[in-house]
């Protein structure tokens, strides 16, 4: 017998939890092992500052590779392959990197890997957003953020354990052990059901009805609120998809559906994201904490693990507050927490005295407070929130291409910038940091507690705030109410296509 309602939720939520646990882990295993005389040194030749950014960030290029499939692929095949063929592509390249004897090959390794990656972080998002309700969306989508942290927990701790092994497993069994997690993955998947949405906007509503009956907890596809549920999706798709097949000049498109708006924001917060310093930190603590704070690699490499245990219980704030206060509180107070922690970190750094480094050490662990309250969680959730369903893997593919891209762009340059520049490079983020308060301030709306075909009401003020203040309200009705309505006997539409009726008229007679 299927899983039915909230049994049914929490199984595509641990689906994708197991999805970032994966990401988190392959995200963080690379800190522990390159930048110290061990056997992954020894075994690849000691390679220098630049070629350590490389080793780290290439894997970010397949990561945004696997995002560009998944825009021009990912609607065609849906949410739940695309996850599947995430898995699988990161099984092989854990093999190859397992198996690596060159440089060479260890690239390979990293951008299969982070093609698999890409898969699962454009589709992930939106196969979860797509399935669960608005009031408890946020949290759920921002357990996967917390899932995250403890794969980098796990990869930090098990770094540390090896790194007292002298034989090639000391980095090769933290490199292959992420095939568990994969395998998972995919085990997983397998036996759970595609999205609703994504369902019915390919030609199979019976089957997707179907889904909603089990995520609704109801045996029938009859009854009164799995038919709701259809006829909201069928009507919103019905809308979007007014123009005919789908074309990519879509996505320029304003007017009332604002999917050039849209796909800008599912952007920016993802730039955003990269540009807090967040991944300077992630990926490579121990190396910051050893070449700009002068402490041994032992202690750098526990303080790295620390900081990452630090990151996984601030990442637990969000699952309290996300739906509460609103995702644009959240990622304001963090921008700011997290530009004053670099200010005071560089401050204390410029002193050149120890006491000063453990100063900016803590810095750094109250940074990591901040970034898990708003900027951890929140662009992975947003961008598949605001994006239409005809466009959402797309919004949610296009967005992260541009995040994983940056985050190469931050992993690469962050060693080079770090042996050249020292503690200056908390500067550069502490101003980035300071330019996202005003920018979430003015263009990005609110979305909390809005079922995905709500949403498309903040859109219909148009321009490029539109809907940022005031967002609930629309015309004196709340953006909750804007969505098709059942009549008294159960049957779709009748009320909604005379208010729109209604509305034709109106505007010809204006005419």
């Amino acid at each position: 017998m299927p899983l039915r309602g909230k049994a049914m939720v929490w199984a595509i939520t641990a689906c994708c939890c197991q999805g970032f646990l994966l990401l988190g882990y392959d995200q963080g295993v690379m800190s522990g092992i390159i930048g110290a005389d061990n056997q992954f040194g020894r075994d690849f030749g000691h390679p220098n500052p630049t070629t350590q950014g490389t080793i780290v960030a290439i894997y970010d290029i397949g990561c945004a590779v696997g995002s560009l499939v998944v825009f021009f692929f990912g609607e065609a095949i849906g949410r739940k392959r695309m996850i599947l063929a995430g898995a699988a592509t990161m099984l092989v390249g854990t093999a190859i990197l397992t198996s690596s004897t060159t440089i060479a090959q260890l690239y390979v390794g990293r951008i299969v890997t982070g093609i698999g990656n890409g898969f699962n972080s454009s589709s992930i998002p939106v196969y979860q957003s797509e399935t669960v309700s608005g009031k408890i969306r946020g949290a759920l989508v921002c357990l996967n953020s917390t899932v995250t942290i403890v794969g980098l927990v796990i990869a930090y701790w098990l770094d540390y354990g090896m790194s007292f092994h002298a034989g090639p497993a000391q980095w090769r069994l933290p490199i292959g052990f992420q095939a568990v997690f994969a395998l998972c993955l995919f085990l997983q998947c397998l036996v759970l059901p595609d999205s609703p949405r994504w369902l019915i906007a390919h030609g199979r509503a019976d089957e997707g009805a179907r889904v909603i009956a089990m995520l609704e907890g109801h045996e029938s596809i009859d009854h009164p609120d799995v038919v709701r549920v259809r006829k909201e999706i069928e009507h919103s798709l019905s809308v979007e998809s007014a123009g005919g097949p789908f074309q990519y000049k879509e996505l320029l498109q304003g007017g009332p559906l604002g999917n050039f708006r849209r796909i800008c924001l599912c952007v920016g917060i993802n730039v955003m994201q990269q540009f807090t310093g967040a991944n300077m930190i992630n990926y490579l603590a121990p190396v910051v904490y050893q070449n700009t704070m002068g402490l041994s690699r032992d202690l750098s490499l526990i303080l790295g693990g620390c900081t990452a245990i630090t990151y996984m219980f601030a990442s637990f704030i969000p699952l309290w507050t996300v739906d509460r206060y609103g995702r644009r509180p959240l990622l304001m107070i963090s921008a700011a927490g997290l530009s004053l922690c670099f200010i005071l970190a560089a401050i204390l750094l410029s002193t050149g005295t120890k006491p000063a480094a453990f100063g900016a050490t803590a810095m750094v662990f109250i940074f990591q407070i901040f970034l898990g309250i708003g900027y951890l969680p929140i662009p992975w959730l947003y961008p598949a929130e605001i994006s239409t369903t005809r466009i959402r893997a797309r919004g949610s593919a296009i967005s992260s291409f541009f995040n994983w891209m940056c985050v190469f762009a931050v992993v690469q340059m962050t060693p080079p910038a770090i042996a050249n520049i020292s503690w200056r490079v908390f500067i550069i983020f502490a101003i980035f940091n300071a330019c996202w308060v005003p920018l979430v301030y003015v263009f990005f709306p609110e979305t909390k507690g809005l079922e995905l075909e709500a949403i498309d009401a903040i859109f219909e003020r148009g321009g490029i705030t539109g809907g940022v203040w005031g967002a609930r309200k629309n015309g004196g009705r709340t953006v909750e109410n804007r969505r098709p309505a059942l009549d008294g006997e159960g049957e779709y539409g009748e009320k909604e296509k005379e208010r729109e009726k209604g509305e034709e008229v109106r505007e010809e007679s204006k005419e």
